[in-house]
């Protein structure tokens, strides 16, 4: 019996000093505060038009997807989504985004966040004032070397707006 009991002791020892320290977990009070500070920062750069900013929203990852409101517009790579962000800034000015309803997840690993938000659109196309509600945004957000990057952005429309067939915007 004491053999058992030894053998059951020694086991237990060798079991926990295996697991070795633990990570950290991650800290998910902060990592959201950063994640919403990078959602916000890509609609003002949206805003102002500033490529900089935009750019520096976006993961480095050429397998980064801007997913838009047209069945066509799948674009993958920095250099197709700063296209199509080019071609809206040549079409539209003053454009001003209000967003809502912000639900945010983080992986377990703190490594992988999933959010969507409603938004409002607004500016001027043409000569002409467009407010659209009810917009969705949903995307990915991955942490590179402990910042958060975009990795998959989707922007859809209420059936009734019909948005794509007026103008094509990310």
């Amino acid at each position: 019996m004491k053999s058992v009991t030894k053998f059951i002791i020694v086991l237990l020892t060798v079991c926990i000093s295996c697991t070795g320290p633990q990570d950290p977990a991650p800290n998910m009070a902060d990592d959201r505060i950063q994640i919403e500070n990078l959602i916000e920062r890509y609609q003002m750069a949206s805003e102002n038009e500033d490529f900089i900013m935009l750019e520096n929203t976006w993961s480095v990852d050429g397998q980064i997807t801007l997913i838009g409101t047209d069945s066509h517009e799948k674009l993958m790579g920095w250099q197709a989504i700063k296209n199509a962000f080019s071609k809206q800034f040549s079409l539209v000015s003053d454009m001003f985004i209000a967003a809502e309803d912000l639900q945010l997840n983080i992986s377990q690993s703190g490594t992988t966040a999933w959010f969507s938000q409603k938004m409002k659109y607004n500016f001027i196309y043409g000569d002409t004032a467009y407010e659209y509600e009810g917009l969705r945004l949903s995307g990915v957000a991955d942490k590179q070397d402990g910042e958060w990057k975009l990795v998959q952005i989707h922007l859809s429309v209420p059936a009734q707006i019909n948005i794509g067939k007026q103008m094509s915007t990310p």
